[in-house]
Parts: structure tokens; sequence; C-alpha cells
């Protein structure tokens, strides 16, 4: 028996929470940065994953939710590479949750600093809870294209909300400001309006597509030709105003001018590999590869957006330098 000096184990409790407590960081430090780029990277990276399951045609590889099969909560033998490409699709989905939560523990003791940033690493955290939904109902509504495409919006706003928190936690806390000229802030808005458009319509024409996911699940009726087209209208518009973007960022010399150049960039790739696929059959690899950098295009974006404003003194100054810069 412990004697009655010795502290009970309920006693030590609060102990070891405060312990623990102490060892979270104040400010934005090592850890924090390396499980926020974790986290930003494995949303990438199940986007690739979820493109697998559908490309592959392993969508109905585990035909239930949340168990695999109604009498096994894994991937049995006898269901083949289909089971074990969806169930670890399933199974990266608690990765990407375990990070987040990290995430959410080690901005804990900052969340009225830094609320910004805590209040970002919930809505990843609770948008990764929804996707889990989200992707049980897919599986229960035999893959439905419209809620696959939803799935996959969803995915893509995850990754920019967590990009989003990358610009974020290296920037000074505190009341931000407009540091371009209002008529390029406006110009960067638009094409973040065509980008969104340009998404959309390419969840639809994949939806269209011959990529369901399964044999048995449905397309959502539209012509595929035609989406390919009508998707690609929004896509060419995207990437004139991107240029425009870059040629007035660089004659202005604003800092953001760098992104918006790695913006271009990826957008040129994601041009290149859309006509490449779709002169070719939509091979899977090439269709997958489209899904993975309209999601970076969008963190890219979501960079740019968020580099508009910054800490009100040097906004001051970087907004003067692009107005003296355009009269001259």
């Amino acid at each position: 028996m412990p004697s009655a000096s010795s502290p009970s184990p309920s006693s030590r409790v609060p102990g070891v929470l405060q312990r623990a407590g102490a060892w979270l960081p104040t400010e934005v430090d090592r850890r924090v940065k390396v499980f926020a780029w974790l986290s930003f990277i494995a949303e990438v990276l199940i986007i690739g994953t979820g493109g697998a399951v559908r490309l592959t045609g392993s969508g109905l590889g585990c035909p239930t939710w949340p168990r695999c099969t109604a009498d096994s909560l894994v991937n049995t033998p006898e269901m083949g590479i289909h089971g074990i490409i969806e169930f670890g699709n399933r199974t990266l989905t608690g990765l990407v949750g375990i990070l987040a939560l990290a995430v959410v523990v080690l901005v804990w003791r900052m969340r009225h600093e830094r609320r910004v940033l805590f209040v970002l690493s919930l809505v990843v955290l609770g948008g990764i809870v929804a996707q889990a939904v989200v992707g049980g109902i897919t599986v229960l509504t035999g893959l439905n294209p419209f809620i696959v495409g939803f799935h996959y919006v969803a995915s893509v706003v995850l990754v920019s909300v967590c990009a989003a928190f990358l610009v974020r936690m290296n920037q000074p806390a505190g009341p931000r400001a407009l540091a371009v000229p209002r008529w390029f802030a406006g110009l960067v808005h638009a094409t973040t309006g065509l980008l969104a458009l340009t998404i959309v319509f390419g969840v639809l024409t994949t939806g269209a597509g011959p990529h369901s996911g399964d044999a048995s699940a449905g397309r959502n009726g539209f012509d595929a030709e035609v989406l390919e087209h009508v998707h690609s209208w929004p896509g060419y518009a995207l990437f004139a105003l991107t240029l425009a973007v870059v040629v007035a960022a660089w004659r202005l010399r604003l800092p953001l001018r760098r992104w918006a150049l790695a913006l271009l960039a990826v957008e040129l790739v994601q041009i290149a590999v859309g006509l490449y696929q779709a002169r070719n059959g939509l091979p899977e690899l090439a269709v997958g590869t489209h899904m993975v950098l309209a999601a970076l295009a969008a963190a890219t974006m979501t960079v740019v957006v968020l580099r508009l404003k910054a800490p009100i003194a040097a906004s001051r100054i970087e907004r003067d330098r692009a107005t003296a810069d355009a009269r001259a």
C-alpha cells in the first residue's frame, strides 16, 4: 500500500497536465512549423490517394462505411487490390486527423495572442472530421458523382486553409492593411474567382467522364466532350489574368511577385497536363496529376491573396512605393 505521504494517482494527474501545458509553445517555433507543413503535405497527399481510389476503380473496394464490410472493420483478402487501395485511403484520413490535432494542441497556449492560427487549425480539424462523414456518404450512395465532386472541392478548400496557416504563422500578429494598390487587389480577387470557377467546371467534367470509381457508379448526365471545352474557357482566362498579375507585380516590385510567378508556373503545367489528358483518352496518371495540381494552384493562390495585406506599418511603406512606381 502507498504511504500516507505519497500522492494518490488522481492527485498526480493535474501535475502531469501542468507539465504538459508548460511544454507547449507560447509562440510559433520549430515544432509548430514542422507539424503545420506535415499537415499541409498530408492534405495534398490524401487528394492524390483519393484520386487513386477513383482512377483504379476502387471506390467501392470497401462497400460500406464506417466498417469496410458488414463483418469487418478492415479490408479482407477476398476484396483484393481494390479493398487495399480504398482502406489505405481511409487509414490515411486518420493520419491527416492526427497531424491536424497536433497543430491545434501546439497553438493552444497562443490561442488568444494568435487567434487566427488557432481558428485556422480548428477549421482544418473540423473539416477533416466532416470529410470523413462525406466520404462515408459517398460510399453509401454508390459514388454519386455530385457528392464525389463536393468531396474533392472540400479537400481543395482544406489544402487552402492549411496554406493560409503556413502564411500567417510566419507573419507577426496584429492588425493588417492593404499593401498594394486597390486596383491590383481587385485584379487578384478576379483571378481567384476564375480559379474557383475553373475547378468547379473541372469537377463537373470529371463527373461526366469515364473515371467513376466503380463500374456500377453512375455519371452526372452532362456531355463530357462539351464540358471539356467549357472547362478550358475559364482556364485560359485564368492564365491570362494571372499573367497580368505577374507583370503588374514585377513592374511595381511587390513582395508577392515571386508567389505570383509560382502560380503562373503551376497553371502552365496544369494546362499542359490538361491538354495531354484530353488528347490521349484521359490516362489515369494524368488525371490524378491534374487533380493534385488544381489543389496546389488553389494553395498558391491563397498565398498570393493573403500577401495583399501586411502589418499596418509595413503595408503603408509598400503601398506608397507601389504607387510611386506606378506613377513613374
